[in-house]
């Protein structure tokens, strides 16, 4: 027999109600009135939550549905300032010329870097992107921009200030504008059968996988700019990252315009990304014979890396080269390679989709189809061999850096970037290690800026204000958390903790949103019911009790 919290979750799942909602404090500063407050977790994977994950595609799907063939300009201009921003700008211009005063005479500039970093703080909570003073005191690293000598030209168009496609007129007089969904994969490692695992497991590059994995957004960050170059536009693009049965990053794109299949084709083979890091290559340090930490805490603030000690060769004493100094000697070296190169696949898909076909539909499909599921679920091992396949590759990326801050540096003989004690190779808690994400650190969906002049949060807000509009016309409450619009400061909001004793059971409070969804159901239902003409006396009782499926 099933548990009655079990029965209720479920009951939640078919209705859309979060099952995990994080219950916030809200005190009204007027009555004194405190109430404790339904959240939706918002998690985006259906293992902890199938109704929020759900939403969320839902959200992903409309933001690609919206941009994909806009006819018009996207609006994406910034908002204009604040007073308040302008006021904290001139405030910080007036203490960065009394700390270069001080600095001039030799004073303390604890103060007033104290003071530099209250107001940065306070820029940044006011809404100001960006930082006042970007990269002071850091000098750039550069390498040169020539092309590799085994990767082929790009032809480079004169760039036009659009975002949208070009249209196309027929002999009928119809105007189409068609754009594109691209299919991008990684390069081959060896030979696979047809459940993803190598013929050969011997010869099967697991250290080229896991080092494409890791690098794979640089890439799409290149063809991106490569196909910008190309297209002579500003492309505008929609995508996700899934995982293929080989466990290999894959890419679906949805492009906003339209260019030959050839062209696109060509840019994905000419699209590289070199990784200028140390060699990784040879192990120097492992087992129980690991680099030993001194620490230097008096000293720390004088080091140009602002670490606080170093990690030594245990045998020897030899201090281990700083994340900049394995650089400098790399930059030194005239005949240095770098220490990987990844590039795209030739299984390149280009395909033309019109707004509305079944193409269209298809497309949104491939693109949210495993957004609810970490990249290690969305194709879940049935046999031995492939799940021997993933423990070879998550063995690989164990010990693989995955940034200038890896822990697994020290196997190597080079010290992470920001070093600090405690660190040990093959312990680093960064994404690409786990085994969730397959190597994959980056994000899952990626959107250009003027895909649809709009963010997340206001595509969110939309849906939002639609269902709101819907409620309030049939006087329904619509929520019972909104905030006074004439007062924003009359409800203080916290988290609840084990001191509070008033919190509802779990239980009670699915039950509280599951009535509250059964409403808000029933009052969209009569809204529908109204906009289609259809008398409200002729609705159902289950309808009118908002208990419709």
């Amino acid at each position: 027999m099933p548990l009655a919290v079990d029965v209720i979750e479920e009951a939640c799942k078919a209705n859309g109600v979060c099952v995990r909602p994080v219950v916030l404090k809200r005190t009204d500063t007027l009555t004194g009135r405190v109430e404790y407050v339904n959240v939706p977790c918002g998690a985006t994977l259906a293992a902890k939550c199938e109704p929020c994950a759900n939403r969320a595609v839902q959200l992903r799907k409309a933001q690609c549905r919206e941009g994909w063939h806009l006819e018009a300009e996207p609006v994406a201009a910034p908002n204009p300032p604040t007073d308040r921003q302008l006021w904290l700008v001139e405030e910080r211009a007036d203490v960065q010329a009394l700390r270069e005063l001080a600095e001039q005479d030799g004073g303390d500039l604890a103060v007033w870097d104290e003071v530099v970093t209250t107001l940065d703080d306070q820029l940044a909570e006011s809404g100001v992107r960006g930082h006042v003073l970007p990269g002071e005191g850091k000098p750039r690293r550069s390498r040169s921009t020539r092309r590799r000598q085994d990767a082929p030209d790009l032809p480079k168009r004169q760039r036009e200030n659009r975002t949208v496609g070009r249209t196309f007129t027929a002999p009928d007089g119809r105007v189409y504008r068609p754009s594109l969904f691209v299919t991008l994969t990684c390069d081959s490692y060896g030979k696979v059968r047809q459940d993803g695992t190598p013929v050969d497991p011997a010869s099967y590059d697991y250290v080229r996988a896991a080092r494409d994995a890791i690098h794979f957004p640089k890439l799409v960050d290149r063809f991106v700019q490569n196909l910008r170059r190309v297209a002579g536009y500003d492309v505008q693009y929609f995508a996700t990252v899934e995982p293929q049965k080989r466990l290999a990053p894959h890419l679906h794109m949805a492009v906003r315009g339209t260019m030959p299949r050839a062209e696109v084709k060509a840019v994905a083979a000419a699209t590289y990304h070199q990784v200028w890091w140390p060699s990784c290559d040879v192990v120097r340090f492992e087992g129980e014979h690991l680099p030993v930490w001194v620490g230097d805490d008096e000293h720390a603030t004088d080091r140009e890396d602002g670490q606080a000690g170093d990690y030594l060769d245990p045998e020897t004493g030899e201090v281990l080269p700083t994340w900049e100094q394995a650089l400098d000697q790399l930059d030194a070296d005239p005949d240095a390679e770098p220490l990987h190169v990844v590039r795209l696949g030739p299984q390149v898909d280009v395909q033309g989709v019109m707004a509305g076909s079944p193409k269209a539909d298809s497309g949104l499909y491939y693109l949210t189809k495993y957004l609810t599921k970490s990249l290690t679920d969305c194709h879940e091992p049935t046999s031995d061999a492939q799940r021997a396949h993933v423990e070879r590759l998550m063995a690989v990326l164990r010990y693989e850096p995955c940034a200038p801050t890896c822990p697994n540096w020290l196997r190597y003989g080079v010290q992470p970037k920001g070093a600090k004690p405690g660190m040990r190779p093959g312990a680093c808690r960064g994404k690409a290690h786990k085994p969730e994400h397959l190597g994959y650190a980056g994000r899952r969906v990626l959107v250009s800026r003027k895909w649809s002049g709009k963010t997340l949060s206001e595509h969110k807000q939309d849906r939002r204000a639609w269902v709101l509009e819907q409620l309030g016309e049939l006087g329904l409450p619509a929520t019972h958390d909104q905030s006074d619009p004439l007062d924003p400061h009359r409800y203080i909001w916290r988290p609840v903790t084990s001191a509070d004793r008033g919190v509802p059971h779990r239980a009670k409070r699915l039950l509280d949103e599951l009535a509250k969804r059964h409403q808000w159901r029933a009052a969209l239902q009569l809204a529908q019911a109204r906009a289609n003409g259809q008398p409200i006396e002729d609705l159902s009782a289950d309808q009118a009790t908002g208990r419709a499926a």
